[in-house]
């Protein structure tokens, strides 16, 4: 680690409220983070009280005033700064997510990037905020829609993408002139801490507005807050399906907006024409990369039968190949579950699919010994299942992957449609009739639909989120923008007469 990330570690308390330049100080109980990969106690902070949120929130709301006003371009300067102060700092930065989180080194250093490039594409964005014109039915008459920022953008992160999906939703927030307020999990605060100092130092250097950019860390209870308070018009959520309808409820009952990236059950079709090679590799990444803790992690696979035992037996072979252990070591692939609590979920989601009649090819347990004293290292698992098991239904955040097989395509489709979750989605072949089926209206119902790619790893220029219980919600690229502007139409009359719509005459 860095002297800049050692300096926010167990050394002292850090502070868990920041309104941008600012530390502020607060009575909250002090969180603790330790790391699934050893069992240490990184840091402890405090966490918000009731004055420092109102403190946030006041000071996000005033900031906002000015901020609205400064030009789209230089909004958009002051991202590209963050994105250059990113790059001096991922080694660092990818190192602590990767130790705070678990994840391998290779998945810290790619989210850090996920950060420099939604800067990158946000910068580009400041000067592309378009609206269209259209045609007028009355004389001398223009009209054209422009957007205006929202306010203040609340942004509620999950533990597995620590500090990436913030960036996703506070560079794009910045550059349409809105401030933000991040409630990060409290799984993962230092963090957030860390970019919170890094973000601090641009807006310093540039005079940025005490409030642009705040920070919040707390507890559930934080979350709800956020997600009942008035002055914060967009509240962006990403988690589980119950934490996201517990926050549409709560946004919906005073008429504000969410945006929701929550629940993925990811399938692999795997066709009979299917390079099995590559077919292989994007489905043991999918199942086990980030210890099977991505929202588009791989849990389902869908094998024709004709190729089903074969592959089967390629995904056995690659499972005993697998190393875990240390993130933070290069050679292993596998590193912890995030806590006691996310083992004892995978724990009885591998009862519950015995107990429904799941086969286990590649039996799962908790590892122990040395390397594993944290007790949260587990052992990737394959089960052979009936896609209506209850438990195949479910997301369940671990390396379990379930295995089924098909007969035709329209039957694999029906099988991979058959989830409540919608989000990314997958099939491998070489049959051009297949793949076009799978990206049609009649073909695959999430909102990340790919061919000879697997589920997981999506680039910032695509819009990212899914549908059904998956929320509906869009972020990072193409005009994903959209979702943190409010959009006006305009009319001037440049006439001297005024002529109404649909040839109304109102004469006075």
């Amino acid at each position: 680690m860095s002297d800049f990330i050692e300096k926010l570690r167990i050394s002292s308390v850090n502070q868990g409220i920041s309104t941008g330049q600012n530390w502020v100080g607060s009575s909250g109980a002090i969180i603790p983070s330790h790391s699934p990969v050893d069992g240490a106690l990184i840091a402890s902070i405090f966490s918000a009280d009731n004055d420092g949120y109102e403190t946030v929130v006041r000071k996000a709301n005033e900031a906002f005033l000015s901020w609205r006003k400064w030009p789209a371009p230089k909004r958009g300067e002051i991202v590209r700064q963050i994105g250059e102060k990113l790059r001096s700092y991922k080694d660092a930065l990818g190192k602590l997510v990767s130790y705070e989180m678990g994840k391998s080194l290779q998945e810290g250093l790619g989210e850090v990037q996920e950060m420099i490039d939604i800067c990158d594409f946000a910068v580009g964005l400041s000067r592309q905020l378009y609206g269209l014109s259209m045609h007028s039915e009355r004389p001398a008459h223009r009209m054209y829609e422009q957007w205006h920022p929202l306010g203040t953008v609340g942004i509620i992160s999950a533990f597995n993408f620590p500090v990436a999906v913030w960036s996703w939703n506070a560079a794009l927030a910045w550059v349409c002139g809105n401030t933000c307020i991040w409630k990060p999990s409290e799984k993962t605060p230092l963090c957030a801490i860390a970019v919170q100092h890094l973000v601090a130092d641009v807006f310093s250097q540039n005079n940025v507005p005490e409030g642009v950019g705040c920070l919040i860390i707390g507890a559930k209870q934080t979350g709800e807050r956020i997600a009942s308070d008035p002055r914060i018009p967009l509240v962006s959520a990403t988690g589980s399906t119950r934490m996201g309808k517990a926050v549409a409820g709560a946004v919906a009952e005073r008429l504000g907006r969410s945006l929701l990236e929550l629940g993925g059950n990811n399938a692999i079709i795997i066709s009979k024409d299917a390079d099995l090679d590559i077919a292989l590799i994007a489905s043991v990444f999918g199942a086990v990369g980030t210890a099977g803790q991505r929202c588009t992690s791989t849990r389902r696979l869908i094998i024709h039968e004709s190729i089903y035992e074969q592959f089967k037996e390629k995904l056995i072979k690659a499972y005993r190949q697998l190393r875990i252990g240390d993130p933070l070591d290069e050679a292993n692939h596998v590193g912890p579950l995030i806590d006691q609590a996310a083992v004892k979920m995978y724990l009885e989601a591998i009862d519950k699919c015995k107990a429904e009649g799941g086969k286990f090819i590649v039996e799962g347990g908790i590892l122990e010994g040395e390397p594993y004293k944290s007790g949260c290292y587990v052992q990737p698992c394959i089960a052979e299942v009936l896609p209506g098991y209850n438990i195949v239904q479910q997301e369940t955040f671990a390396p379990i992957l379930y295995i089924m097989p098909y007969q035709t395509i329209e039957e694999a489709i029906a099988i991979h449609n058959s989830v409540p979750q919608g989000l990314s989605s997958s099939i491998m072949t070489l049959n051009i009739r297949e793949s076009e089926l799978f990206l049609s209206a009649e073909g695959s119902d999430c909102g990340i639909a790919n061919v000879n790619i697997g589920t997981s790893g999506a680039e910032i220029g695509g819009a990212f989120g899914g549908e059904k219980e998956t929320g509906g919600g869009r972020e990072s690229g193409s005009d994903a923008w959209k979702n943190y502007m409010r959009r006006q139409t305009n009319t001037i009359n440049w006439s001297p007469n005024l002529p109404l719509a649909q040839g109304i005459n109102f004469h006075i």
